[in-house]
């Protein structure tokens, strides 16, 4: 377990660690279990971050949680959301879809995703005064959600990276980890729940979209799922914390 955890720090972050881990099956099980985990730390620095800045200005605070989180996942997710967003919107059929997506170069709805995409995390978590578990719990949904999708759902590329994953049987440790992820939540406050509630189903209809487009996921629609999953989140701890709903 100790080797899963260490890779899906290494695979899904850019925290430096510096040791050797054998990319075999059962360490990327084992990878997929800690999603949630690497989720919550990477959360965690972005609201200490958040809560250390933000008693002398809430603007610098905001942006530097955004800034963090973007260098401790290297922009991968976000990479993913523009390559799919491109891909997704070309009209295209799967193969040149599939092709768009591939494509080093940002095309403009990559752009236009991004930029929204920052500007409403921006907004949502500046609005959340001093929030800390909201940003935390955020960051760990939208990876646990990703977490299901990789271990149920039919990837679009035999040869892909999904692939190699799914192959990795991780359907019980997902299980597993959703059971626990849950009982956290209820035992925090059973109202968590919603924001979580929003990000699977906004898993499944991206899932959906992709399945029509491409005929399953691919990691860069992980990316974008992981990354509209932080959104979703960070919106349903807004409806529940400020709207006192």
């Amino acid at each position: 377990m100790i080797k899963g955890l260490i890779l899906s720090l290494q695979f899904f972050s850019r925290i430096p660690i510096n040791v050797d881990i054998e990319f075999q099956e059962k360490n990327i099980g084992y990878s997929i279990f800690f999603m949630p985990l690497v989720g919550a730390l990477i959360g965690g620095i972005g609201a200490i971050i958040y809560n250390v800045f933000y008693p002398y200005n809430g603007l610098v605070a905001a942006f530097l949680t955004l800034f963090i989180s973007i260098v401790l996942t290297g922009g991968l997710h976000l990479d993913g959301l523009s390559d799919t967003l491109d891909g997704f919107m070309s009209g295209s059929d799967r193969e040149r879809t599939i092709e768009i997506m591939k494509d080093s170069r940002i095309g403009a709805f990559g752009v236009m995703s991004i930029v929204l995409l920052i500007l409403s995390k921006f907004t949502f978590i500046y609005a959340m005064p001093r929030s800390f578990l909201p940003i935390i719990l955020s960051f760990a949904n939208s990876r646990l959600v990703v977490s299901r999708l990789i271990a149920y759902k039919r990837n679009a590329k035999e040869d892909g990276l999904g692939e190699l994953f799914r192959r990795s049987s991780p359907r019980k440790l997902v299980n597993i980890s959703t059971l626990i992820y849950v009982v956290i939540l209820v035992l925090i406050n059973i109202k968590y729940l919603i924001p979580l509630f929003m990000a699977y189903l906004l898993g499944e209809y991206v899932s959906f979209i992709s399945y029509k487009k491409i005929d399953g996921l691919t990691g860069d629609v992980y990316g974008a799922i992981i990354e509209l999953g932080d959104l979703i989140s960070l919106l349903g701890f807004f409806i529940i914390l400020i709207l006192g709903i």
